[in-house]
């Protein structure tokens, strides 16, 4: 099993941005050392939510400081991009780092984002889908063209070519259900964030699997993404848990505006509207303690020996051989995330990437079970 770490930056009051990046590029710093398999990159804009505007910037200062470790995204938002800019700088990154790499891709949720770019959010849908697959053919094919609704591009080619094919290792995270068939038909794989009940997330997965193999693919392990806590005693990991991811929720409604309901009137997320009366509840002590259990709940959290065990159950219900964990949120402290960080990698990862109980590929089950109320707490 590949385990792998992502550097999300948040912003601290009272702290200058440059210092608090400098934390968590430090903690970046540590992946490779440490053993682990890949180290990602997430994009957001505008409001310190998380600041990583240009996930293949950073990664290509990656490139340039590691040797072994697999450089991904998580994803690149493509409806805010030209998506030929997109790939070219994947094919870029794929020489400087010599094939090493992998991509994830979403549509973005935030209106905030979608107004700073001006880009109408109505259209996030199908700009994503036609963005996707021109990516794939300007990776594909050395000359191409395309005439779609959003982009008209004449005969060209992407050059330098890249030296292996990025466009196969191709994820798409969130996938509705509209898009999922564009998604599987492009042979992409499934990234899925860990924001609801395991069995919700399995049963996502299984259908987009379903798509996968009706049209001919044979659909790869979904990368998940996760939360960690990882301390020497379960109360002493649950306590940073329930503090660090209880900060997340103002961060969270402050980038996305969840609780105003706004998103049921936008065409393609009508979905999200149902938010509303889930971060509606933060101001309610109680309501909030409740959330954060819940969302302590569904992520990986104790002494080494639970985080190996969590994990086997999370592997056999969504069949995945790729987690990225995120060891500093909510405003951590870096000597906190640190601490987390190290743990996890000298007691918990050694048994998750070479011990026999998690190699090969698993036999998903049928997921079973109705999920619980929605939570929505995005990477």
């Amino acid at each position: 099993m590949k385990i792998g770490t992502d550097i999300s930056v948040l912003a601290e009051p009272g702290r200058s941005d440059a210092a608090v990046l400098a934390d968590h590029l430090a903690l970046a710093d540590l992946a490779e050392p440490l053993g682990f398999d890949s180290l990602f990159g997430l994009e957001h804009h505008f409001t310190g939510y998380s600041m990583s505007p240009h996930p293949l910037q950073l990664l290509s200062y990656y490139a340039g400081k590691t040797k072994r470790i697999t450089l991904g995204t998580c994803v690149i938002v493509l409806p805010w991009h030209d998506p030929i800019r997109v790939a070219e700088e994947i094919a870029y990154l794929d020489l400087l780092c010599g094939g090493r790499c992998m991509f994830g891709f979403g549509r973005g949720a935030a209106s905030a984002e979608y107004a700073g770019f001006r880009v109408p959010m109505e259209e996030a849908r199908p700009r994503f889908a036609e963005a996707a697959r021109l990516v794939t053919k300007a990776l594909t094919d050395e000359v191409f063209s395309w005439d779609g609704e959003f982009y008209q591009i004449p005969e060209m080619s992407i050059r330098p070519r890249p030296m292996s094919h990025p466009e196969r290792r191709f994820y798409a995270s969130s996938v509705s259900p509209e898009s999922a068939e564009i998604m599987a038909k492009l042979g992409f794989g499934m990234m899925v964030i860990m924001q609801n009940e395991w069995n919700k997330a399995a049963r996502d997965i299984e259908s987009f699997r379903e798509i996968a193999r009706s049209v001919g693919h044979t659909p790869r392990p979904p990368v998940v993404l996760t939360n960690v806590s990882c301390a020497g005693s379960r109360a002493e990991a649950e306590e940073r848990a329930m503090r660090y991811l209880g900060a997340k929720w103002d961060s969270i409604d402050a980038h996305y505006n969840f609780s105003d309901g706004h998103l049921a009137n936008v065409k393609g997320y009508e979905s999200y509207g149902k938010m509303a009366k889930t971060y509606s509840k933060l101001k309610d002590p109680e309501a909030r303690r409740k959330m954060t259990e819940f969302y302590v709940g569904i992520q990986i959290v104790g002494t080494p020996d639970d985080c190996i065990q969590q994990l086997a159950e999370l592997r056999q219900l969504t069949g995945t051989d790729h987690v990225v964990c995120d060891f500093s949120y909510g405003g951590m402290p870096r000597e906190d995330g640190e601490l987390n960080m190290r743990l996890f990698a000298d007691e918990a990862m050694p048994t998750l990437q070479r011990d026999a109980a998690f190699k090969g590929t698993v036999e998903v089950p049928a997921a079973a079970s109705a999920p619980q109320e929605d939570v929505f707490a995005p990477a």
